[in-house]
């Protein structure tokens, strides 16, 4: 076959005095195989073709050949372009497959090491999470190089994807500085998992459950104050000459690999052109932010009801530590400040679960009912055997909540500190929603053992607790014993969903934006905690209860800023586990408000689900949205749907209040 299309190229180039040209739509490395060919034809075509009884054809079809029309000449372009590029896509595919299983091993490592450092907080554990993670990167610049050398524009378009996600790095060429790196990310991460606070009397207290509590619990304006302000002061001035050698170390990595800053490569991840990200989630904001501003009026006037107009304006930023949360990010912990109509029973089941003999174990066994219960894989016993489901008595840890998949027999495993109320019930279904995940693309490459975007993660299971918080659910699965049906227990229950997802959404909009902005340099570390407030100001209409400096580090109190995990996907979440949710419930064929919907026991939304999640991260995150929504963009009317009676509530309680902030 080779020797035909070599006689044919060498009879046509001899014949007809044709040059050969070489077309733009063939990829470098197929210019330059032609090029060759070319070379080999001029010195072979005597010895191979007119001596070989195709001397007289060069003679006779002289004028024919050199009349030929350019279509046979494109034609033979097309064959051997077919016929050189597939031996390099097989050969591609061989590297791809020998590639995901040496990534899927070292993951395997890397999980290992992050986990014990998580749960046994140590110097050595700490010292190897550096060494792992900078072998992990000496390795991915090694392969990073050996991809490169491949051409992959004529390969099929699930070849191309890997070999996209494998040479889009941000990762420091000198091997001195990605230890630095390591160093400092992990030193941020044990100031603030390790940061105590000592009162007067010499107790010393931990952010989780001790300030936490403080936070939720208390009524007391100062005491409140104390807490919110010795934490930032406890964590924050350590981390910031450490956090902004951080941040200029991860741009100069980003910078390296083509990407203007950190910010870009984080963006990235989303797979849109840069600054369509941002652009997506401002008009989603815009959409959400007049629910947001009804909400923020309503909890404004309760708490100067509360604490005093001294305290709190009606017509201005509400003090930042008054919301229940250390963050100000959700706002449920301050219900029973709000509660529209106090006469109405509360659905807090927390005292019934431990009337009823709730532990972690007990907990963790609920919410995997609920996921067996609609088709999905119940808790391996891995799961059961290595997860860390309270916190040790015997050593320090991470008790921020986390899923974990270390990519090997079904290994997954969930960390977290819990403690027997209705919230944590919340969080387990939510961090099994990772699991489910997990469970579900293990069968694909390693490269696409992830959520199609990072929101895709953060949604699944916030999606089934949206089904779990319903008053019928906890009826039926025993925790709750009547079920209210008037419209003043509706809005009290909505109310209170909307100070735990609402209230999140410009929260979860400005710790990236402040981000983005460090990143590029439009906030620099002599401006961050300013940076940081303008934006907390701006986008959740709230104030620093005390003066606060640029001597401050008031972003390094949130896990997200010191651990590097980006902060998008949970806007991202917010608003698409409400098209997930409205979607399945259609699927369950749910007849009523949103609101009240419980998808428990449905297979067939359970399968709607399941579809999604196997395609881990193979295709673009639109594919994936319209897998289980029908739609390929991030849609806002499902939460306004959801909350749509509550907004008609709010805006006449509203009626003569100054709506906004500024």
């Amino acid at each position: 076959m080779w020797k035909f299309w070599l006689c044919f190229g060498a009879v046509f180039l001899s014949c007809s005095g044709y040059t050969w040209p070489l077309p733009d739509q063939l990829s470098a490395a197929q210019q330059r195989e032609l090029k060759e060919l070319q070379q080999d034809v001029e010195t072979e075509i005597e010895e191979l073709c007119c001596q070989n009884e195709l001397k007289r054809c060069c003679v006779e079809k002289k004028k024919s050949l050199a009349q030929r029309n350019m279509e046979e000449w494109e034609g033979l372009i097309d064959s051997l372009k077919e016929l050189k590029s597939t031996p390099d896509e097989e050969e591609a595919i061989k590297w791809l497959e020998e590639y995901n299983e040496e990534l899927r091993q070292r993951n395997v490592r890397n999980a290992e090491a992050n986990w014990a450092q998580a749960t046994n907080i140590t110097d050595e554990n700490a010292a190897k999470v550096v060494e792992v993670t900078l072998e992990v990167t000496k390795w991915s610049l090694k392969k990073m190089e050996e991809a490169k050398k491949f051409d992959t524009s004529g390969f099929s378009d699930d070849v191309k994807r890997q070999f996209k996600m494998i040479t889009t790095s941000g990762s420091l060429s000198d091997e001195d500085k990605q230890r630095q790196l390591a160093e400092i990310g992990t030193e941020l991460e044990k100031i603030y998992s390790t940061g105590t606070v000592c009162q007067a009397d010499g107790t010393c207290l931990k952010l989780d459950p001790d300030l936490e509590g403080i936070i939720a619990k208390s009524r007391d304006y100062d005491r409140l104050t104390w807490a919110w302000l010795s934490w930032r002061d406890a964590v924050g001035p350590p981390m910031k000459d450490k956090y902004a050698q951080w941040v200029a170390l991860l741009n100069e990595g980003a910078q390296e690999n083509g990407f203007a800053d950190k910010g870009v490569l984080w963006r990235g991840a989303y797979e849109m052109p840069d600054g369509k990200l941002e652009e997506m989630v401002d008009a989603v904001w815009e959409q959400v932010k007049p629910l947001y501003t009804q909400l923020h009026a309503y909890v404004r006037r309760k708490l100067s009801e509360k604490y005093g107009a001294d305290k709190v304006s009606t017509t201005g930023h509400i003090p930042a530590h008054l919301f229940g949360n250390m963050w100000a990010q959700q706002w449920n912990n301050i219900y029973d400040i709000v509660v529209p109509f106090p006469d109405q029973p509360e659905i807090d089941v927390s005292d019934t679960m431990v009337e009823q003999g709730y532990d972690a174990l007990r907990m963790f066994k609920t919410a995997e009912e609920f996921f067996k219960s609609i088709g999905l894989r119940p808790m391996p016993q891995v799961f059961w055997d290595k997860s860390m489901l309270v916190r040790p008595a015997d050593r320090e840890v991470v008790c921020h909540a986390s899923a974990e998949d270390f990519y090997h027999d079904s290994d997954v495993r969930i960390k977290m500190c819990t403690k027997v109320n209705q919230e944590d019930l919340y969080v387990i279904h939510h961090e099994m929603g990772h699991i489910e995940y997990f469970l579900t693309y293990e069968d694909q490459k390693t490269l696409y053992r992830g959520g199609a975007n990072p929101g895709f993660h953060e949604a699944v299971g916030d999606t089934i607790a949206l089904s779990v918080n319903t008053p019928g659910h906890l009826k039926k699965i025993g925790l709750l014993q009547n079920v209210g049906h008037n419209q003043d227990f509706e809005i009290n229950e909505l109310l209170k969903m909307a100070l735990a997802k609402v209230a999140f959404l410009p929260f979860g909009l400005m710790i990236d934006k402040w981000r983005w902005r460090v990143f590029s340099g439009d906030i620099t570390p002599d401006n961050y905690n300013t940076g940081w407030w303008n934006l907390r100001m701006k986008y959740q209409g709230i104030k620093p209860p005390v003066e606060r400096t640029n001597k401050d580090f008031d972003p390094g109190a949130k896990y997200h800023i010191p651990s590097g995990t980006p902060y998008i996907r949970y806007f991202f979440s917010f608003i698409a586990q409400f098209q997930f949710h409205q979607a399945l419930c259609k699927e369950a064929g749910h007849d009523g408000p949103l609101h009240k919907c419980d998808i428990y026991e449905s297979k067939a939304a359970g399968t709607k689900l399941k579809n999604m999640l196997s395609m881990g991260e193979s295709r673009p995150w639109p594919e994936a949205m319209k897998a289980i929504t029908g739609q390929e963009k991030l849609d806002p009317s499902a939460i306004l749907k959801y909350f749509e009676p509550l907004e008609k509530w709010l805006r006449e309680q509203n009626k003569d209040e100054k709506l906004g902030w500024d």
